[in-house]
């Protein structure tokens, strides 16, 4: 059985302004794979969809999150190195799961390398077809699988599917201000619930096959 589990240190962030990140009680999650954890300002375990079928979103859920993310996707790295340098934050040992001429020792390292950039670049448009597919996901299952196997092979393992998730949102709470309410929240998580499901059967699926 995978599980989900990754830990998040005491800290406070300043996001935008004045505006301020929750902090983050030093403590240790476990969810099976049909979940999703990430912590707010509060543990959150969402259920997965069933393995083999994605899920569709209410109409609310699409029209939150094609709303916020209007503006955002029209600028995506400036969000995307948001994202990234939280998800440094919650676990500086990804760092070394990405190898350029530029040596990504640090986070800052990272971020002045072109090649990670367009790592970046290329992270912010898939989360741009999600949004654009919001009507039909399932168009998108066999490139999620396939990302899955991706992340397996190069040594990703699921808790930092959750991770992401986590960043994710805070790059959102950072980029929306007073915007980023308690249901956009939790209209991002469904969408990326879905996302995530998909990702993780191909990430099972290819370490299935490496044993066989």
């Amino acid at each position: 059985m995978l599980h989900f589990v990754f830990q998040v240190g005491l800290a406070e962030v300043s996001c935008v302004d004045s505006l301020e990140y929750y902090g983050f009680p030093q403590t240790e999650a476990s969810c099976p794979v049909e979940e999703l954890c990430v912590f707010p300002s509060r543990r959150t375990c969402l259920v997965l969809p069933a393995r083999g079928r994605m899920e569709k979103l209410s109409g609310k859920d699409k029209e939150l999150i094609r709303g916020s993310w209007e503006s955002l996707g029209k600028n995506k790295v400036p969000h995307g190195v948001i994202m990234f340098s939280r998800l440094f934050e919650l676990d500086p040992a990804l760092l070394s799961l990405f190898h350029y001429s530029t040596n990504c020792g640090s986070t800052q390292d990272c971020l002045s390398s072109p090649e990670f950039l367009e790592h970046v670049t290329k992270v912010m448009l898939v989360i741009d077809a999600a949004v654009s597919h919001l009507d039909d996901l399932h168009s998108l299952e066999d490139f999620l699988l396939n990302l899955g196997r991706k992340h397996q092979a190069v040594g990703v393992n699921t808790q930092s599917f959750a991770m992401v998730g986590e960043s994710l949102l805070y790059m959102l709470q950072c980029s929306l201000g007073q915007a980023y309410t308690a249901p956009l929240r939790q209209a991002w998580l469904n969408m990326y619930s879905i996302v995530v499901a998909a990702m993780s059967r191909g990430w099972a699926k290819n370490g299935e096959d490496k044993a066989d």
